[in-house]
């Protein structure tokens, strides 16, 4: 008789969460206090944009990702709706385009400048108008760039192409009416070809995103579905919600097959909804209860039993929402798998949440990081819209490597020039000044620079203040105090940018140690 551990081995078994210190959190953002049960947060490397509570209409706060610590509490905002901002999203191939949704029935696209929020910004670079009631979720197409899909309170829910040169688009591609009540929660597998939701009526819903036809439909009574995910391309779904008992639970269902869950699992009997977060490349399943202070995680598997639990993260404080760091923004020297922003309403502050793979050697581990999805589409709206379907675009997170996808090369960076092109074609001078921006770093590159040292904070023509590649100073020193607490914002951040670099320095002067220590070796 063959022996069997009486464990399961995985190398995901010690997974431990390292909550940032507090210098590292972003301290004082006033964070929505509205009912919806949506993250209220997104993020990618370069920004990380949180809905905030304000008074005659909505509001929300886009912060550069290392701008930590106390934040200033008349920082500028990006606050052009009538009503309160209900969800957020980053566009996936855009670092400086997000969507935002609200109560006055419209969905806005905005552009923030590369330096960053500098001033109040009220005016959209597109408006979507077409729902009849509040708008309560958005969420960008996977694969495919400038298709957005968005469900309002009227239960319907909308295809838009923003590839149109109206800054007002009143007309959706594809409007989908098959739900008889509110949709919680949308989900696309990963190449962007099939679409789940939950609704209110407790029913998950599979649905052609292209077409609209209905595919699947559930129908069971002992599980009432509230958030519902596509666990990448392993061809099943996710749910979380509640059994006939009114316990929270946990359900797995085969994408072809929503009749009966292929696993069910009750967690506890708490009343907060669960956010469910999963990682296609190490089939991590991460669960965050709504008022909840701790984290569940789990190994997902093609065979049976399916989910396998593997710990719990802990802590005390209870977040209301919760945003993810893409694959490519996570610290690959520090097996960083998985990074959350917790957004903690007590305290007003959001706390980065490191997923961590406890490992001796400070190199990069390759077991850890597959290829993944990149920042480059796989095709353009139109070709979606035509029929196409394709995959996403693969990258690797080795350092140093280059963007190499199994799409290939080419491609990406064509439809990255379009996308350039369109972007600067939808802002008037945009593109004059990009082409300029181009010539002038051409003549840099060629001029011999001047061996003067400069601090790193001054520019080079006259000694004045630079933060963000701006001259907020004016050469002129602080008249009043608003002035002089918005230096010392930009000073705080300055020094946070030069610590930075000194632990990058530092990590990469240890990496060549490392590899001297192991050619000597060998």
């Amino acid at each position: 008789m063959t022996w069997r551990p009486p464990y399961r081995s995985s190398k995901f078994r010690h997974v431990f969460g390292k909550p940032a210190t507090k210098e590292n959190c972003y301290d004082g953002v006033p964070i929505s206090r509205s009912v919806q049960d949506n993250h209220f947060c997104s993020v990618n490397p370069r920004f990380l944009a949180v809905i905030t509570e304000c008074a005659g209409g909505g509001a929300f706060l886009v912060l550069p990702i290392r701008h930590t610590g106390k934040i200033d509490p008349h920082y500028p905002r990006v606050s052009g709706h009538r009503g309160n901002v209900l969800d957020i999203k980053w566009n996936p191939f855009d670092d400086f385009c997000i969507a935002s949704c609200s109560e006055d029935t419209t969905i806005k696209i905005w552009d923030i400048p590369k330096e960053g929020v500098t001033h109040n910004i009220t005016v959209p670079l597109k408006e979507l108008q077409g729902h009849s009631r509040r708008v309560g979720l958005i969420e960008w197409h996977p694969t495919a760039s400038s298709i957005l899909f968005s469900t309002a309170y009227d239960y319907k829910i909308m295809v838009w192409n923003l590839d149109i040169e109206e800054q007002v688009i009143k007309n959706p591609v594809r409007t989908i009416s098959i739900h008889q009540d509110v949709v919680l929660s949308m989900s696309f597998d990963s190449d962007g070809n099939r679409l789940t939701t939950s609704c209110k009526d407790k029913k998950i819903r599979v649905i052609d995103p292209r077409t609209g036809v209905l595919l699947q439909e559930s129908n069971s009574k002992s599980h009432k579905a509230s958030k519902v995910i596509y666990l990448g391309n392993m061809k099943m779904l996710l749910s979380t919600g509640y059994s006939g008992w009114n316990n929270r639970e946990i359900a797995l269902w085969d994408q072809e097959d929503l009749s009966v869950p292929l696993f069910q699992e009750d967690l506890d009997g708490s009343s907060g909804v669960i956010f469910p977060f999963f990682d296609p490349d190490t089939h991590m399943l991460y669960l965050a209860g709504k008022g909840d202070g701790n984290i569940r995680y789990y190994e997902i598997s093609s065979k049976k039993p399916y989910i396998h639990f593997l710990t719990e993260y802990l802590s005390s404080l209870p977040q209301k929402g919760m945003g993810f760091m893409p694959k490519r923004g996570l610290d690959v020297y520090s097996c960083e798998v998985f990074r959350f922003y917790k957004l903690v309403t007590v305290k007003s502050i959001i706390e980065p949440l490191s997923m961590i793979v406890p490992r001796r050697s400070e190199t990069y581990q390759e077991d850890l990081y597959p290829m993944t999805a990149g920042n480059e589409p796989a095709m353009m709206a139109d070709q979606w819209l035509a029929g196409m379907n394709k995959g996403p675009v693969l990258i690797s997170l080795k350092p140093g490597s280059k963007a190499d996808s199994m799409a290939g090369l080419t491609m990406g960076k064509a439809l990255s020039s379009s996308l350039e092109t369109r972007r600067s074609q939808r802002r008037p001078g945009l593109l004059q000044q990009s082409t300029i921006q181009n010539q002038l770093d051409t003549k840099e590159n060629k001029e011999p620079q001047p061996s003067i040292q400069l601090r790193p904070w001054q520019d080079e023509k006259n000694g004045s203040t630079i933060s963000n590649g701006q001259d907020h100073m004016q050469n002129s020193p602080p008249k009043t105090v608003n002035e002089l607490r918005q230096a010392y914002y930009r000073q705080q951040e300055e020094i946070r940018r030069l610590r930075e670099l000194l632990s990058q320095r530092d990590v990469q002067i240890k990496q060549l140690e490392l590899e001297i220590k192991n050619v000597r070796n060998s």
